[in-house]
């Protein structure tokens, strides 16, 4: 389905604008490729942590060349989600559920990892093992992108954009899931606990899926009540997260 848009377009970015969106975005790398060292690490006592490295290594690269091109492809996008803490339009459910799910999740699933490798909670795992959940990792962060770069409306919030022009977005990985961002960051939370080797990850990581679960539903039926075109789309792409599944 082509959905016609009828709706104003968004009015071009300010230069301004765009300089200080890309501070925004060179602020969040940093937090991004620093953030989670910083807590494992000093949670963890120690450093020589093959793993860890891996994931942070894999969080940088995916992060920065996920802005990179975003900037490149949607820079009115980039400019939406660099505004996220303003909250404009925002649901008042998502307002709690978003930090759950993109901040105190995560805070959690790092700390935990690095206690657990403090105290040597978890018993060792087959290397094969810890290397197979890297690599379903890297495709749950590749799906999400991908959703990223299909789906102009990407707001890091839960709103109809209305002053951008919001239409349904029925290509790349929306052909087959219609929450293919979540679906990859489930995937990814899936197997971290395995690709650090600290099974303890699991408790935080389960319920930061929930979280995600909770705010799918919710964003969903926002959707299906408010987005001209989205119910059509909706029955014909059955399923939110899984195929097959839900």
């Amino acid at each position: 389905m082509k959905t016609v848009n009828t709706s104003p377009q968004p009015t071009p970015i300010e230069p301004s604008a765009l300089k200080s969106l890309g501070w925004k975005v060179v602020a969040g790398f940093i937090v991004v490729a620093l953030l989670p060292p910083a807590i494992m690490f000093l949670a963890a006592g120690r450093v020589d942590w093959w793993e860890a490295w891996v994931m942070v290594g894999m969080l940088a690269v995916t992060t920065m060349g996920s802005r990179v091109i975003l900037l490149l492809k949607h820079p009115d996008l980039a400019l939406e989600r660099a505004r996220w803490t303003e909250g404009q339009h925002s649901k008042p459910w998502d307002k709690t559920l978003m930090p759950v799910v993109a901040i105190y999740g995560p805070f959690l699933m790092w700390l935990v990892a690095g206690m657990d490798k403090r105290w040597n909670g978890s018993p060792p795992l087959p290397l094969a093992l810890e290397l197979a959940a890297f690599v379903v990792m890297v495709l749950g962060y590749l799906f999400s992108v991908w959703a990223l770069l299909a789906n102009k409306f990407f707001s890091a919030v839960v709103r109809i954009q209305k002053d951008r022009g919001h239409t349904v977005v029925t290509t790349g990985p929306y052909r087959f899931v219609r929450h293919p961002g979540y679906a990859g960051g489930v995937f990814g939370y899936l197997v971290t606990p395995i690709a650090l080797g600290k099974l303890w990850v699991y408790v935080p990581a389960l319920l930061t899926i929930v979280a995600v679960v909770i705010r799918t539903a919710l964003e969903d039926k926002t959707l299906r009540d408010e987005l001209a075109g989205y119910e059509e789309y909706a029955q014909r792409t059955r399923y939110r997260l899984v195929p097959g599944v839900w």
